[in-house]
């Protein structure tokens, strides 16, 4: 076939195909366009009508793609992507690129932001926009670049790359727990508060267990919704915690926590840097993905206030 007359569909069906695909739902990619729900779905017959198949299955209460609208996706989003960064680039008159990444605000607070200036002064052409949130984003549907993720490294259509690990402490303020000489932990844990995090209510006993140690007593523990307030209550004098490290590095550099029983111990979890399964990088995110690297593994070789 004479490649020169077969034609391309019309631009504005393959970026409603496009949005609604991603968005999962006719409303939120009408939304995300400015545009009506029933643009988006003239949109899409027409593009089904050029393509002469269904994209979309809609005989449930929403829609969902066919196999075929699942295989067209997959191939026409790293087109769409690059016309997007490009009319970005071109739209912004310093000539900078653009990456957005997502992290957790206390990876973000305590271990990123701080290092941000070196990242800048070395590529001072990319802008870099941060998206902190607890919740776990979809990096298509929310065009996002690259994300640091927590956790064992698996997820279902990403390639994720080792960061961080991550290792737990008990830490508390300097002068809450003095440890008598050949004093047995759990004796020295039961002459103090214990602070709990929510989120993982069951680190008290892994840490013993990691070090051989019979379950401590949460017998009169304080309960708190998130690590950065068990670090919170401990930095007051309050009780001993569980810091974890890194998100906890930066107290123990600055001497407010101590970690009176010395070395971390990993958790089994750790932070690794995602991106889309599939989908090619920008020059900007592949410059940003470099510098966590290398940034990770000058973080990993270092030690806090004396805690190997």
């Amino acid at each position: 076939m004479d490649d020169s007359r077969v034609s391309l569909p019309p631009f504005a069906a393959l970026r409603a195909f496009h949005a609604a695909a991603v968005h999962e739902r006719f409303r939120n990619a009408a939304e995300s366009l400015g545009v009506t729900e029933s643009a988006i779905s003239h949109q899409v017959r027409r593009l089904e009508d050029y393509l002469r198949t269904s994209l979309f299955d809609r005989s449930g209460a929403g829609v969902k793609l066919t196999s075929a609208g699942r295989r067209y996706l997959e191939q026409i989003d790293p087109a769409i992507r690059q016309i997007q960064s490009a009319t970005e680039a071109m739209l912004r008159p310093d000539g900078r690129g653009v990456v957005r990444l997502t992290l957790p605000p206390s990876l973000a607070a305590t271990w990123l932001i701080p290092k941000l200036g070196a990242f800048e002064r070395t590529y001072s052409d990319v802008e870099l926009q941060l998206v902190t949130t607890t919740r776990v984003v979809d990096l298509r549907r929310d065009q996002i670049d690259l994300a640091i993720r927590h956790g064992k490294g698996t997820w279902s259509g990403l390639d994720a790359t080792f960061l961080l690990e991550e290792t737990a402490l008990p830490v508390c303020a300097p002068g809450y727990l003095t440890l008598d000489e050949e004093e047995n932990p759990l004796t020295a844990l039961a002459r103090v508060r214990l602070i709990v995090n929510d989120r993982f209510p069951d680190e008290w006993e892994e840490w013993a267990r990691a070090r051989g140690l019979a379950p401590p007593s949460l017998s009169g523990a304080v309960t708190m919704d998130a690590m950065e307030q068990a670090l919170q209550v401990a930095e007051s004098g309050h009780g001993l915690a569980l810091g974890r490290r890194p998100l906890v590095d930066d107290r123990l550099t600055r001497g407010v926590l101590v970690a009176p029983f010395g070395a971390a111990d990993p958790t089994g979890a750790a932070y690794y840097l995602c991106r889309q399964a599939g989908t090619p990088s920008t020059v900007s995110a592949r410059r940003l993905e470099r510098w966590l690297i290398e940034l990770s593994g000058v973080d990993r070789a270092d030690s806090v206030s004396g805690v190997p």
